[in-house]
């Protein structure tokens, strides 16, 4: 077993999942507006240390993705935050795409940039404690969309981020993201995330990457957020299985679904019914931002000093994650704390 398989396992092994806290500054100002707090360095620190810190990181939580400024900034105790992570027994991982832009020639569509520096960037992320990478790439479905231009693009840069990733030691997420707005059918999102998929791992093979040293992030197979078509959470499973059975190679050790949209609990009854139609060797777990933090910030707003309370609703939504990932949930689970 390899050091980068060892890694991957230990994210993703037991039922243990991915905390995405990777939001961008902007991204993270408006989670915060859309709750009345203030977007502070102090309050984007406090909320993610009071995450960090809770008891649900040792059981539930393998890895942790962050964001350039939380990777470089220190807890209250004086741990580095990377440290404070790592002493949960969790990974700590660091987003290093530098956002989608205008897609030239196809200008519906969006290009994820970054790869200038990177190998420099991996250095020092690599020296602040992080052993893990993501990039994300986003493709919209329509009649005309992705194009072909789209995918090629994206699918390059996601296999040189990741033997870039692979080189200086670390594990890299292949996040290739097939957005659910519009109004497409469940079917048009099979196909499209299909042909998507597949041509991220030609190009990652075409580049060397160790597959079984990487994990896979994907959207569920979803109707758009726009469609008339409603499809049940058994279905939704059916068709994703489906869908990574017939475009991941089987060295991938695993899978990392994206939330994308869904509410906290349809990405969690989504990922139970995938585990209980998973008939493929995948480990297939989770990595949420807000699937598992939505619930925890509401109430964390009301009163920005109440720690344990807030950790108790960060560590219950966890849980339920972790009994998702292990096709263990039920509905009734919810209202026990």
């Amino acid at each position: 077993m390899s050091e980068l398989n060892k890694i991957a396992l230990k994210i993703i092994a037991n039922g243990k999942g991915i905390l995405a806290a990777d939001e961008s500054t902007g991204t993270m100002t408006k989670r915060l507006q859309s709750v009345n707090v203030e977007s502070t360095s102090k309050n984007r620190l406090l909320f993610r240390e009071t995450l960090f810190s809770s008891t649900g990181m040792k059981s539930y939580v393998g890895g942790v993705i962050l964001y350039d400024e939380t990777i470089k900034q220190s807890a209250s105790s004086g741990k580095k935050i990377s440290e404070l992570i790592s002493s949960t027994g969790a990974v700590p991982g660091i987003k290093v795409d530098t956002g989608a832009k205008t897609l030239a020639n196809s200008t519906a569509e969006k290009i994820t940039e970054g790869l200038d520096g990177l190998r420099e960037r991996l250095i020092e992320y690599y020296k602040l404690g992080a052993r893990f990478a993501k990039w994300r790439a986003v493709y919209i479905i329509s009649k005309n969309y992705p194009t072909k231009l789209s995918i090629v693009s994206n699918a390059h840069a996601l296999a040189r981020y990741a033997a870039l990733v692979q080189e200086n030691g670390m594990v890299p997420i292949v996040e290739p993201e097939v957005l659910m707005d519009g109004d497409h059918s469940a079917e048009d999102c099979f196909n499209k995330t299909s042909e998507v998929i597949k041509r991220c791992y030609e190009e990652l093979i075409l580049n060397k990457v160790d597959l079984k040293g990487t994990i896979l992030k994907p959207n569920m197979i979803l109707p758009g957020n726009k469609s008339k078509e409603k499809i049940s959470s058994a279905e939704i499973a059916k068709l994703t299985v489906k869908c990574l059975k017939n475009s991941v190679p089987t060295e991938v050790p695993g899978i990392a679904f994206l939330s994308g949209g869904q509410t906290e609990k349809e990405a969690t009854e989504n990922l139970n019914s995938i585990n209980k139609n998973n008939n493929t060797d995948f480990i297939m777990t989770y990595s949420y931002g807000r699937a598992l933090q939505q619930s925890a910030l509401k109430f964390w707003s009301k009163d920005l000093n109440n720690i344990i309370g807030t950790q108790e609703i960060f560590n219950h939504r966890a849980k339920m994650c972790t009994l998702a990932a292990k096709g263990k949930w039920s509905e009734n689970f919810e209202n026990s704390k």
